[in-house]
């Protein structure tokens, strides 16, 4: 596994894509809207990793309630995998806390599940899997 990127909650994407591309110098290597998470996310590459920038569209988007609860900030560190089913069925075995137990659409024609973070000493988990 590799980090494939570190999800950042930001409140307007655009403030933020300021600050990480005129103060950090990195590009944008794609926008999107994922309409069944209810976000619009850019991309910026890192290395061979990513930084997620996450603005909600709505204010029933789990970033939206993360944003209420605890203001702008990292929100996940994402891990690809290239068996995402496989993974999952390993992780329910040995008694993991799934939040997704099958895999769903994420950005970049990805696929994904999110592990929850009392079965990660507090760090929500993102696994991707990229190319099926």
């Amino acid at each position: 596994m590799i980090i494939e990127h570190i999800g950042i909650a930001v409140a307007s994407l655009d403030e933020a894509l300021g600050r990480y591309r005129d103060c950090l110098g990195l590009e944008v290597s794609g926008r999107e809207e994922v309409e069944e998470q209810g976000v619009r996310v850019a991309m910026l590459p890192v290395g061979e990793s990513r930084i997620e920038l996450l603005e909600p569209t709505g204010p029933g988007s789990p970033v939206a309630r993360f944003l209420s609860k605890r203001g702008p900030g990292i929100h996940h560190v994402a891990l690809r995998v290239d068996d995402l089913e496989g993974t999952l069925r390993r992780l329910k075995a040995a008694g993991v806390r799934l939040i997704d137990e099958r895999p769903r659409p994420g950005a970049g024609n990805s696929r994904i599940a999110f592990i929850h973070p009392s079965s990660m000493n507090g760090v929500l988990l993102e696994l991707v899997e990229h190319g099926k």
